[in-house]
């Protein structure tokens, strides 16, 4: 069996990629970028197995050493799209430029998550052929990680003895975050004309009462690790010209859980303004023991808090048995989805270096 070939040139390849703009819900972009990482993978390790999903919405794949599919595998999980740039005009510097300026590539994604793409790929290059690794390449995690839920199956036919996602976290080892609810939340009134307000009954008046009891009344929880859950009313909208008595009002919300969704969504469901609920997103909150024998081998700090945000360990807990999941990566996340987006290439670096550690250590 063939070894690893040249290593992968890091830094060409995140240039690559921040270049290509692959928004949430493009998923030929987002197709296309699988496929540029797949082939550079496979130019410098021609041994690697793919499994290409098949959803046409949500494209992923899955590249595994061949060997014993009995063996634990240590998996690698990386998203490869980006949030939108609403406003080009307000960065400093081409969003989908790459710019290499101050030891930084510049660009959207950078540091959520195409430079853990690319740490994870170069480790992934350097394995022996006989290390039992995979690294899962998923679409459409920024809207709910669906291209996670797309490969579940895919990944539960594996055995998985740990996994890494390797999100921005400034290369420290992070162990779980709080699970994300979003609901679009309606009210349904009675159209009249503006000037007769009376006859009708205002959708909007009602959500926005609604709204305002929500802050004191939801049943928010608090975990040791995760931290109390919040609320966000993200997008409001009702109504259609002002003369008109708005009949129907929404909001969609967003609310980050340490356990179960069911008290807060049955909540919203028994106001009395409420005329229907969807679920648009629901996914798990996530936490590995710090005590886990094989987070205390990482070659990295392990934080006491958790992440911010949610990832596609929500969905990939559901799959892998209960093997151990860190986020773990390259970036800075107080740049993630903001203007002037960037990454350190002394952390791309770092990043690669250590999961290159990590996955030639791996006994599976």
């Amino acid at each position: 069996m063939s070894a690893p070939g040249p290593a992968l040139d890091r830094i060409g390849l995140l240039q690559e990629l921040v270049r290509t703009s692959t928004v949430s819900g493009d998923a030929a972009a987002q197709r296309g970028v699988i496929g540029t990482v797949t082939d550079a993978l496979r130019d410098r390790a021609p041994h690697l197995e793919v499994i290409s999903g098949s959803d046409p919405d949500h494209p992923w794949a899955l590249l595994r050493t061949p060997t014993d599919p009995g063996r634990p595998q240590l998996l690698l999980a990386c998203h490869v799209d980006t949030v939108p740039v609403p406003d080009a005009g307000s960065w400093q510097r081409d969003p989908f430029g790459a710019d290499l300026e101050e030891g930084r590539v510049w660009g959207r994604g950078g540091s959520d998550m195409k430079a853990g793409v690319v740490a994870a790929a170069a480790a992934l290059a350097t394995a022996d052929p006989q290390h039992s690794v995979a690294l899962l390449l998923t679409s459409d995690e920024e809207i709910g990680s669906r291209g996670a839920a797309a490969a579940a199956a895919a990944v539960a036919d594996q055995r998985i003895g740990a996994v890494i996602v390797p999100e921005a976290t400034g290369n420290q080892v992070v162990l779980g975050h709080r699970g994300a609810l979003w609901l679009a939340v309606r009210t349904a009134g009675r159209a009249s004309h503006g000037s007769t307000p009376e006859r009708g009954h205002n959708a909007v008046l009602d959500l926005v009462g609604l709204l305002g009891r929500a802050g004191a009344q939801l049943p928010l929880r608090t975990d040791p690790f995760l931290g109390t859950e919040t609320w966000n009313p993200g997008v409001v909208s009702g109504g259609t010209v002002p003369n008109v008595v708005p009949d129907r009002a929404e909001v969609v919300i967003d609310m980050r859980t340490v356990t179960d969704g069911e008290p807060l969504l049955r909540w919203w469901r028994d106001q009395p303004e409420v005329a229907d609920v969807e679920v648009r997103v629901d996914l798990p909150p996530v936490g590995t023991p710090v005590e886990d024998p094989w987070v205390a081998t990482l070659p990295a700090p392990v934080l006491r808090r958790p992440a911010t945000y949610f990832t596609d360990a929500s969905v990939l807990g559901r799959v892998v048995g209960g093997a151990p999941i860190v986020v773990w990566g390259p970036g800075t996340p107080a740049v993630m989805h903001a203007v002037d987006e960037y990454v350190e290439l002394a952390e791309l670096e770092a990043a690669a270096a250590a999961f290159a550690d990590v996955v030639c250590s791996w006994a599976g």
